[in-house]
């Protein structure tokens, strides 16, 4: 499978459709019946949970539980405060960037259906002055072409509405992905075509298989840690996305150096798990796939800490893809790198054996 293009058309498809469709933290389940029903012929059944994380399985039955997973919620906003002459304040849900929102449009999701906003910001012209005020989350207002706040409440928008960005998948240059939210719904599918590959290819699993995409990561790796109890896993393999650390404004000296087009991003952290890492690094090795090295220092900050400090403790490890503009509607990463991290947790399942423990004491 070394040489072969992994994404195909139909694959790219659901990409795409699964990007477009908004699934802010705390309302994941439409993404999720997207997700569940493009996995569907590739699994024998689903666990879901009250929350909205979905998981499918393959070899349910099985003792020894292997888990690869991603998340499957993006950053957005709530309306907070909607003042007299009808402009809305908001409070972030997950790492919503204060700075990119002036002169974005926005969605605000009501009972009524989408209402359409823009964020706006004072003319060039009006702001002059010694030091120039900046974009922050005091500042920062909605506007939906209300004149009051009466006028803004009979469009449906209430304080809790939750609000995200319409920006839409873009192919940049042939090979870049572009869009919100491609953290981490690359996550969701690039699991999804590890189970698409296993089942192409025929391949029996000695173990059972755990296609988990987790809700509310953005938030505190709350879905990660719920389902983790469910599962009960003896092996976590977790997908996330890290820094391109090439653009601008990014020192390199704190960040490390990783860069999109080089390949996955392999974690050194203490909730990684070294001989699992290692597997993993062989596994790169063996089979010819690039990949770099990153080192966290308390944690990784993604679910691979929800796993491995789950039930008595699980062995698990961060398979990273680089991205540039983390948090912007922009995010993009390379193509090369989404199959690579595919390839990699593939050929990693293969080499797992039934009953393996990890332990540093074997």
């Amino acid at each position: 499978m070394a040489d072969k293009k992994i994404i195909t058309k139909k694959s790219e498809d659901f990409f795409e459709k699964y990007l477009n469709n908004a699934a802010p933290t705390g309302y994941e389940w439409e993404g999720q019946k997207i997700w569940m029903d493009y996995l569907k012929p590739y699994v024998d059944t689903f666990i879901t949970d009250t929350y909205g994380t979905a998981v499918g399985v393959i070899n349910p039955d099985a003792k020894y539980k292997v888990v690869i997973e991603g998340h499957s919620d993006e950053i957005s906003w709530y309306v907070n405060y909607i003042t007299d002459n009808g402009l809305i304040h908001v409070i972030r849900n997950g790492g919503s960037d204060h700075q990119i929102a002036p002169s974005k449009w926005v969605n605000i999701h009501t009972s009524k259906g989408i209402v359409k906003g823009i964020f706006g910001w004072p003319a060039i012209h009006t702001r002059k002055g010694p030091k120039e005020e900046t974009p922050k989350i005091e500042n920062i207002t909605i506007d939906v072409g209300a004149t009051n706040k009466e006028e803004v409440e009979k469009l449906g928008v209430h304080v809790g509405c939750v609000i995200t960005y319409p920006d839409e998948f873009q192919i940049l240059n042939k090979n870049k992905y572009v869009c919100r939210a491609i953290d981490n719904r690359a996550g969701g599918f690039m699991i999804a075509e590890v189970a698409r590959l296993l089942h192409e290819n025929k391949v029996k699993l000695p173990f059972g298989l755990y296609i988990t995409n987790s809700v509310q990561e953005e938030i505190g790796l709350r879905g990660a840690e719920m389902i983790t109890q469910t599962i009960k896993p003896n092996v976590a393999i977790v997908t996330d996305v890290c820094h391109d650390t090439t653009t601008p404004m990014i020192n390199k000296a704190i960040q490390g150096h990783t860069e999109i087009g080089a390949g996955p991003v392999i974690s050194y952290a203490p909730a990684v798990q070294n001989k699992l890492r290692e597997r993993i690094i062989k596994t790169a090795e063996d089979n010819k796939i690039p990949f770099q090295r990153m080192a966290a220092s308390r944690s990784t900050g993604t679910d691979t800490d929800a796993f491995a400090y789950s039930n008595g403790g699980v062995a698990s490890a961060l398979i990273s893809l680089p991205l540039r503009y983390m948090h912007t509607t922009v995010e993009t990463v390379h193509k090369d790198d989404v199959e690579n991290v595919i390839r990699l947790i593939y050929e990693t399942l293969l080499t797992i054996k039934d009953g393996e423990t990890f332990s540093y004491f074997d």
